[in-house]
């Protein structure tokens, strides 16, 4: 087993070998971060040819089939309404100090230097939030956070330079709409709902190794920003439908036979930043070349990938020009215009744009 095995195998389970009419909750069965404009919806595009982006928006804005909410590591991701508890309040922490590494340490510092347990804090600011969305309100980013600041005692809006405001900590508020109930709509605004009941958060581990493993327990708290000794009582809950793999990595055992004879990836797709494929567990093996691998995963404003039959076969961007979208790609390997074009009509159609300026640098 070499890791172009490995690589294909999770290409196919992450929706890539080919592209079909599969449904929205389908398409973002691996939830889609939506860390840069339109990165969910292009992502569920890279999967299924029904996604467009009306449907998407007005799918988003019903929450009965995806939703959009903060889960895994704090962060906005699309996925099914049926798995938002899984990946939501079945993953918080129920332990002060496993809480507090699953916050970070800005509110690490802060719960010591007011002698506040993470746990208080979490559920002083869901009782914040829930309380603010309370009759069906809406609110953006801006409102939410001043919403906060009316019902949240003083030390935990702590000054944030970048706003020149008090604000309750990023991780802090973030986990708080988990533990609230709180998704997106399509405008971006906060909105109240009812994730349900959560379920066995073990059934998180089986999850990420049908689309990650081979892989350790180590692998499954970077994925979602677990404390080393929660994600590894999720990892043992688990131990006996593992098999061993190389490298000191497990997989599920009912795996093997599709790890073993991966299908064949066909085909181009843009990949947004964020996408599923592009998570920490897969840059290694899909981007071998340290100096490319820089390039493509950067702190702030990563490109996209290109994805030509399951190998990484360059880089774009896409702004804005009038109605236009310019597209620029960046190729490493052999990448042809042909290859690209109706790819980059498609991801210009999404984005809005009525005419497309494709560029290969």
């Amino acid at each position: 087993m070499d890791d172009a095995q490995v690589l294909a195998f999770r290409v196919a389970r992450s929706g890539l070998a080919t592209r079909d009419a599969r449904p929205l909750a389908a398409a973002a069965a691996c939830p889609a971060s939506d860390v840069a404009r339109d990165a969910a919806l292009l992502a569920l595009a890279a999967r299924s040819d029904a996604v467009t982006a009306d449907g998407f928006a007005a799918a988003v804005d019903a929450g009965d089939e995806i939703v959009l909410a903060h889960v895994v590591r704090g962060a906005i991701h699309a996925l099914p309404r049926a798995d938002w508890a899984l990946y939501g309040r079945a993953l918080l922490a129920g332990d002060d100090a496993e809480l507090g590494a699953q916050l970070g340490r800005q509110v690490q510092r802060l719960a010591a230097e007011h002698d506040i347990p993470p746990t208080a804090a979490l559920d002083e600011v869901a009782g914040a939030i829930a309380d603010a969305l309370g009759g069906g309100a809406a609110l953006d980013r801006t409102g939410l956070h001043q919403a906060m600041r009316e019902r949240v005692r003083p030390e935990l809006l702590p000054w944030c330079r970048g706003c020149e405001s008090h604000h309750v900590a990023p991780m802090l508020w973030r986990f708080a709409t988990v533990a609230a109930g709180a998704r997106l709509d399509a405008r971006r605004r906060y909105v109240l709902d009812n994730p349900g009941p959560p379920p066995d958060p073990a059934e998180a581990v089986r999850r990420f190794l049908r689309w990650y493993g081979p892989a350790t327990a180590g692998d499954v708290a970077d994925w979602a920003g677990l404390a080393r000794p929660h994600a590894r009582r999720l990892w043992d809950a688990v131990a006996g439908e593992l098999a061993d793999a190389p490298g000191g990595r497990s997989l599920l055992a009912a795996d093997q036979a599709a790890l073993a004879d991966p299908p064949a990836a066909r085909g181009v797709r843009l990949l947004p930043p964020g996408d599923p494929l592009l998570q920490k567990a897969n840059r290694t093996a899909l981007v071998p070349d340290e100096a490319v691998r820089r390039r493509l995963f950067r702190p702030v404003a990563s490109p996209g990938a290109v994805l030509r039959d399951g190998r990484l076969a360059g880089l774009w961007r896409a702004r804005a020009r009038g109605r236009a979208l310019e597209l620029t790609v960046e190729p490493i390997g052999r990448l042809r215009r042909d290859d690209l074009e109706a790819e980059a009509r498609r991801v210009a159609a999404l984005r809005g744009a009525a005419d497309l300026r494709l560029a290969i640098a």
